[in-house]
């Protein structure tokens, strides 16, 4: 039987949402409800290239990048986890093909160690020693953060979920949100297929549909859903630590703890109606890109490709908080791709705010009002 209210209701289950529960409940709060169309880790979470980084160009996403990924270096023992979610610190090389990447890359580096990141600028050699196989022909330098990595979303997710179940979280599954319920504006409930929940508290922590979400109370917000692909190749021996990637080539890809490479890339002409398929056109531009950056993996064969939302904003940094127009409404959203690494702040952040907490990371400047006063800060580093 589902239960008929709850203190907070949180709207999707990937990390954000388990991670938002998690850190609610830690803290005392009673009576949470997660609701999730699919199965946990369903959405974007599940479909994401599983890389995490701390080299970004803005100090927020920088921020909220370090603290997270400082998290996940103990979060076997922190969630009390009896798998292991895979955290592999094998770096992230960041290539530059032009000389205005470079110059970015200084600007960018500035603003990391300025937070304590030990990432460093390389030249094209330097490169080439840590990733042999490199096309240094068409690259002007490098960055490295050997703090960077990889880690498994399905595992990392499922200890948010297994911890959270533990501390009295309530997951229903299979269960859509039809509506939103308000009155004299604040949150009275949310209408599901399966019945009605009375809260005064709702995150909506839905990611690719959380527009769909936020329309339900006519609250508008400037952010699209974006289809992107990745492809996986067969698995073989250990021949690539870091995660290599380029912007302005436009891809990433790194070898997988398993063998297997995972690759991906951007297109602004990509669908923003929801779907979620696979196309020829993206396995073409990616061999491409493979076969002039890193030529010998695009001698692999591939095992399979997939698709996941990226839910964009005009700054590529998330929205994080309470709307002027409705009472008890909390939005997390808005990732542009990174939803899965900033997981763990995702949750100290809105759980604080909810518990009106004093914020252990000050995530003020990502309100939704920002777009609004035009206070925004673009994010530069964005595949």
């Amino acid at each position: 039987m589902m239960k008929t209210s709850a203190d907070v209701v949180i709207i999707g289950g990937g990390i954000s949402g388990c991670s938002i529960a998690y850190n609610l409940a830690k803290q005392g709060m009673k009576n949470i409800v997660v609701i999730e169309k699919n199965y946990i880790c369903s959405g974007s979470t599940g479909r994401c290239g599983a890389g995490v980084r701390m080299q970004w160009g803005t100090v927020m996403n920088c921020a909220i990048a370090k603290k997270s990924i400082e998290f996940f270096e103990n979060a076997n023992e922190i969630l009390e986890y009896e798998d292991d979610v895979e955290f592999k610190q094998s770096g992230y090389l960041l290539v530059a093909s032009t000389d205005k990447e470079m110059e970015q890359f200084k600007k960018n580096i500035e603003v990391q160690h300025s937070l304590g990141i030990p990432s460093k600028l390389l030249t094209v050699q330097e490169a080439k020693e840590i990733v042999p196989y490199l096309n240094t022909d068409i690259l002007t330098g490098a960055a490295f953060c050997g703090k960077d990595g990889f880690l498994n979303p399905f595992k990392t997710t499922d200890a948010y979920y297994r911890a959270a179940k533990r501390l009295g979280v309530e997951f229903y599954t299979y269960t859509e949100v039809i509506g939103i319920r308000a009155e004299n504006g604040k949150v009275k409930g949310v209408i599901t297929n399966k019945g009605e929940i009375a809260t005064e508290k709702i995150v909506n922590a839905a990611n690719g549909w959380a527009k769909q979400i936020c329309d339900m109370v006519n609250i508008d917000v400037p952010v699209y859903s974006e289809r992107h692909q990745i492809l996986v190749t067969e698995p073989v021996e250990a021949m690539q630590g870091p995660m290599v990637m380029s912007f302005s080539l436009n891809l990433y890809v790194q070898q997988s703890p398993h063998g297997s490479f995972i690759m991906g890339r951007g297109d602004a002409n990509e669908p923003r109606d929801l779907r979620q398929t696979s196309s020829w056109h993206f396995i073409e531009e990616m061999a491409k890109t493979i076969d002039e950056l890193l030529p010998p993996i695009s001698k692999l064969r591939l095992i399979r490709q997939w698709a996941g939302l990226y839910n964009m904003t005009p700054d590529k940094q998330p929205i994080y908080g309470t709307v002027d127009e409705l009472e008890g409404f909390y939005l997390a959203f808005g990732y542009s791709g990174h939803g899965f690494m900033f997981g763990p702040v995702t949750g100290i952040a809105i759980s604080e705010m909810i518990l009106g907490k004093e914020p252990s990371i000050d995530v003020s400047m990502l309100n939704l009002n920002r777009f609004k006063t035009g206070d925004l800060l673009l994010e530069p580093s964005v595949v």
